[in-house]
């Protein structure tokens, strides 16, 4: 592996990715929270399946957020994420079609979960491109201590060996 490679996944507690698991978790529980407000009150009507949709998407978002703070470094699970809160963007616009960027420019819960849902994409796709290859995270974890987790003593104890 190149040091590059090997800069950008060492830790799994890299001041960057920690900040990025923030803003991943945090726009993820947010966008949950807003598909629930929406859809809690019109659950009733039976016509209309988006709250029901919503409650199983907003469900799904709170899991993985759930995953990204407490489990390893996945990039399936940051793929998972991204595509969570795309689907709930891109649904909205196929939903509205032509007259979407007028119907969210008159709801404020619209405009308040499409700008959560981009820093959410955003924050996942970067986790997503500065983890390491699923092998990579599977193999640590077997040959580690059962969380994921790296010490920086044992990386460079890792990097002397190799030198």
């Amino acid at each position: 592996m190149s040091d590059e490679t090997d800069a950008s996944t060492a830790g799994h507690d890299s001041q960057i990715k920690r900040i990025l698991r923030g803003v991943a978790v945090q726009t993820a529980v947010a966008a949950a929270a807003i598909h629930l407000l929406w859809a809690w009150p019109r659950l009733a009507a039976p016509p209309d399946a988006r709250p029901y949709l919503f409650v199983t998407g907003s469900a799904l978002a709170v899991a993985v957020a759930a995953a990204t703070l407490r489990g390893g470094e996945y990039r399936r699970l940051y793929a998972l994420g991204a595509g969570t809160l795309g689907t709930f963007l891109v649904g909205y616009l196929a939903w509205h079609g032509a007259d979407a960027p007028a119907t969210l420019s008159a709801d404020p819960l619209a405009i308040a979960a499409a700008v959560v849902e981009l820093g959410g994409i955003g924050a996942y796709l970067a986790l997503y491109r500065l983890a390491p290859p699923t092998s990579v995270a599977v193999e640590r974890r077997r040959g580690g201590d059962g969380n994921d987790r790296r010490d920086d003593s044992d990386r460079e104890d890792r990097e002397e060996t190799a030198s």
